[in-house]
């Protein structure tokens, strides 16, 4: 199983499909629930997308390809599915570093410490030490 996942070609995750199952609410219920299956890193990641997309000024092209990922990575039905033991968010994870590489010029500090703010707020001070040990 670990050898099928390494060899995906997850060039095929078409995330543009994943837009209309983005909410906000989904976000902030996918990270509460899973944070131990998600990882801290994937979360901060994930994090940075929500908040580059907020302002009005961020264009319509980048905001897309963040609400696909985050959409992505809140539905259930992916290329591996998230139950999946170990590797059930590695193709959620290629998702979000596709929209990352998108979005990665609106990535200033303001955008990173918000979102450590909102790994702080969800999570507490503990988290902030587990994702700098990453």
């Amino acid at each position: 199983m670990k050898e099928q996942i390494m060899d995906a070609d997850f060039g095929e995750i078409e995330v543009e499909n994943y837009v209309d199952d983005y909410s906000e609410d989904g976000l902030w219920s996918k990270i509460k629930e899973n944070v131990a299956s998600i990882g801290i890193s994937l979360i901060y990641k994930a994090l940075q997308l929500y908040f580059v997309a907020q302002p009005p000024k961020c264009p319509m092209k980048i905001k897309a390809g963040i609400y696909g990922a985050l959409g992505y990575l809140i539905s259930p039905f992916d290329f591996i599915p998230d139950f999946t033991p170990i590797a059930g968010y590695t193709d959620d994870a290629a998702a979000i570093g596709i929209a990352l590489l998108l979005a990665q010029m609106y990535i200033d500090d303001s955008i990173k410490t918000q979102a450590r703010g909102k790994i702080k707020n969800i999570f507490g001070v503990k988290a902030l030490e587990k994702l700098d040990e990453d």
